[in-house]
């Protein structure tokens, strides 16, 4: 059953980072950086987002092609990753439409 749940993914995370000399370094930090972001003046920034986005989730889909498929398939994976995913979407949508729309008030 599975065993990629979201705190030791955390960790994972913050590890890799720091294991020098391997390939998974490299996806840990771009999540990192994804992460990094979200917290900066930027964030509202359509092309900011977008590319938050796809730093964040190069990890999540490097581990998902590099481990059996037998341990993402459970619910308590599967919905906050859908979830994530379908949100963070809108909040790309929603800055795009936002962008759009001039600020008419008086």
């Amino acid at each position: 059953m599975g065993q990629m749940i979201g705190l030791p993914f955390i960790f994972w995370l913050l590890f890799t980072a720091f294991d020098f000399w391997n390939i998974e370094q490299i996806f840990a930090v771009l999540g990192l950086l994804g992460i990094i972001l979200n917290v900066t003046r930027w964030k509202n920034k359509v092309s900011i987002t977008i590319l938050s986005f796809m730093l964040m989730l190069s990890p999540i889909i490097s581990r998902i092609i590099q481990i059996s498929t037998e341990k993402f398939n459970y619910l308590a994976f599967k919905i906050p990753l859908f979830l994530f995913i379908a949100c963070y979407l809108i909040f790309i949508i929603l800055n795009a439409v936002k962008r759009e729309k001039p600020d008419v008030s008086l």
